[in-house]
């Protein structure tokens, strides 16, 4: 008779969200783990699986505990606390199954697992059961202590740590009596939890760390922080008294009056377009700020903080590299090709008319444009008097759009068009295409270039009746000829400078 031995238990703390910061024991875990579980909220994305995903390996069973409810607004009928721990019953059920059939399993905990933390919950259950091991990991005060630069506590001060959920008349008595504090669970207790500093006599002191050494990270004095913007994933720190002999980027007088913001044009790929101003411009940076793609293009300094983010939130990239040189800060935020084309530059300028960022000085660097490059590669198509239209109609309505396609094909001009099509956007260029053939002939020249200065690079040369709309995607910039425009035996497209004389 085969006897199955049970599997191991182990719960395995990742650190405050840097992959670095995981310890070699939990890494060795998590890799020779038969199963690794983690909380994940509703929608499934789990913070514990994005840092340890580096660690996993092909082949292993995960187990996502996805959270019922994520407020405390429930039709169970034990409520919010009955609907965590039937939650927290039935996951502790699905490891035991793994278990008994003799797989390690990996519970993987954001920063230490007996910190706040999820892991708690599975180990209450199952510990006594099975052999159990607990790896510790960095918790979010400690990240949040180096973030700053600033210690929790020296000789013999004391540190409390609370949650941002005790009501603030608690929290003000309790902050009034200890030398240090962290407060954790912000989100929809800031504002309680800034009352409370404020009665202690604290808020002054008082400092907010958001999302601590990963590349959203965020910092400052919490007496500064918009409540709307604070997510769960923060916390007030009060560091040591003896602090104030540390003085950091983040409040140092001097440089106060140095931040600055310089929007730099990275040019459409080539490293080597790119200017000896932008270059200049991000070797004085300390903040690197912009779309990931475009961060990533700019060697990695580790003199300077990176501040990536997604494609679509162009004024909240730029309100947060206001924040940053308000604060003393000199911030690079970078756009491909020129800043001030369909770029950061009109973002930053826009979003500065707001006078809490009427101080920070603002300049701009050009870049060679995606329309320049996309000309240089197929000869001289923008020789004569050319215009540039983008097709995205996320800012814009579409009818206005067609408006300028009629308007500038109406007076002949080449036209240069950006954002001619993306996943979601497929027939903008289709209905471009048909109002451009209302006055142009057929065979009127148009360039297709694809990746320009990049690794996959593609110049194709076609006509406006040929244009397969099809194929073309976001990476790609269109130039459609005028009626002067030509194309030598040898392919190339140039306009000449005259026009009909």
């Amino acid at each position: 008779m085969t006897v199955t031995v049970p599997g191991r238990l182990f719960g395995v703390g990742l650190g405050p969200g840097d992959p670095e910061l995981v310890t070699v024991k939990a890494a060795r875990l998590i890799a020779a783990a038969d199963v690794v579980a983690y909380h994940a909220a509703r929608h499934g994305r789990s913070n514990a699986r994005a840092i340890a995903v580096s660690y996993l390996r092909e082949g292993q069973i995960e187990e996502p505990l996805i959270y019922p409810v994520t407020t405390e607004t429930t039709d169970h009928p034990g409520g919010y606390q009955g609907a965590i721990d039937e939650f927290y019953a039935a996951s502790a059920e699905r490891l035991a199954a793994h278990l008994d059939a003799g797989r390690d399993v990996v519970v993987l905990a954001e920063g230490d697992p007996f910190f706040y933390g999820s892991y708690m919950h599975m180990h209450k259950r199952l510990a006594d059961r099975y052999e159990t091991e607990v790896v510790p990991g960095v918790t979010s005060v400690s990240a949040a202590s180096a973030v700053l630069g600033r210690p929790l506590m020296e000789r013999d001060e004391t540190l409390t740590v609370l949650p941002g959920t005790l009501p603030p008349d608690e929290l003000a008595t309790r902050l009034a009596t200890t030398d240090s504090a962290a407060i954790m669970k912000l989100g929809r207790t800031f504002e309680g939890v800034r009352d409370a500093l404020d009665r202690a006599g604290r808020l002054d002191d008082a400092w907010y760390v958001e999302r601590a050494t990963t590349d959203r990270q965020r910092y400052g004095r919490l007496a500064d922080i918009d409540p709307a913007t604070v997510p769960y994933f923060s916390l007030a720190l009060l560091p040591s008294p003896a602090a104030t002999a540390f003085v950091s980027p983040t409040d140092s007088p001097a440089a106060s009056s140095n931040g600055s913001v310089t929007v730099v044009g990275l040019g459409p790929g080539a490293r080597e377009w790119l200017t000896p101003e932008a270059q200049a411009a991000l070797a004085e940076a300390d903040d690197v700020v912009g779309y990931t793609t475009y961060v990533n293009r700019v060697p990695a300094n580790p003199r300077q903080r990176r501040h990536a983010s997604d494609n679509k939130v162009e004024a909240e990239r730029a309100a947060f590299a206001l924040d940053l040189a308000k604060r003393g800060r000199r911030v690079a935020v970078v756009s491909s090709g020129d800043p001030g084309v369909f770029a950061m530059a009109a973002a930053v300028l826009e979003v500065s008319e707001d006078p809490q960022w009427k101080d920070v000085p603002i300049r701009v660097v050009p870049g060679l444009t995606a329309a320049q490059a996309v000309a240089s590669r197929a000869g001289a198509p923008l020789g004569h008097d050319f215009c540039i239209v983008s097709l995205s109609d996320r800012l814009k309505p579409w009818d206005i759009i067609e408006t300028r396609l009629t308007a500038a094909a109406g007076a002949d001009l080449v036209i240069a068009i950006y954002n001619p099509a993306s996943q979601t956007r497929k027939e903008q260029l289709v209905r471009a295409r048909k109002v451009l053939l209302e006055h142009r002939d057929p065979q009127t020249p148009v360039v297709v270039g694809r990746d320009v200065g990049g690794p996959q690079e593609e110049i194709r040369v076609t006509t406006l009746g040929e244009l397969d709309p099809a194929t073309i995607d976001m990476r790609c910039l269109l130039i459609v000829g005028s009626s002067q425009t030509r194309v030598l035996p040898g392919g190339q497209v140039f306009t000449p400078r005259h026009y009909g004389i």
